[in-house]
């Protein structure tokens, strides 16, 4: 019986291929199967205000609303509110995936004119950790005529 030999350079070839085949396969079997986990988002990540008028406060009210876009249930731990920020309520049983939950909160404005720049935190088991929702906008003196108007710059330091 006679053994006949392998072309070195075609063996080498066929190894080649086999360990890049083995190596595409693994990957695409190993992200097909990545779990998410819980995700939470919100449906905006601000809530912008623009400018209310001093002479008109009064306490305002606010839903924020989110989505676990995760593969599993969503549990809200704790929901903090900055300058204030009173939460009236938010979810303490799991959102499941593709769920809706929804944080209400209070907040009452300064009478005077100033920027408005608030935050509630919600903290839950999301791997990303703490996620952020931003209340922005202005209140102005209504007299000063800004609304649907440019805002006048601000004086300069005072001079004595």
């Amino acid at each position: 019986m006679k053994l006949s030999r392998i072309n070195p350079m075609a063996a080498a070839t066929f190894k080649g291929v086999l360990t890049l085949l083995i190596i595409v396969f693994s990957f695409a079997g190993a992200t097909g199967q990545e779990k998410k986990g819980a995700r939470l988002e919100y449906t905006k990540d601000v809530a912008e205000l623009g400018h209310i008028a001093v002479e008109s406060l009064e306490p305002m009210q606010m839903e924020i609303e989110f989505v676990n876009e995760g593969d599993e249930p969503l549990v809200v731990s704790s929901v903090r509110g900055c300058c204030g920020t009173r939460i009236k309520n938010y979810p303490r049983q799991p959102i499941m995936p593709g769920e809706k939950g929804i944080v209400e909160i209070e907040f009452r404005l300064a009478p005077r004119p100033h920027n408005v720049n608030r935050s509630v935190s919600v903290m839950s088991n999301d791997e990303r950790g703490m996620k952020v929702f931003r209340i922005r906008g202005e209140v102005v003196e209504e007299s000063a005529g800004v609304f649907g108007t440019q805002m006048k710059p601000a004086a300069g330091p005072r001079t004595n």
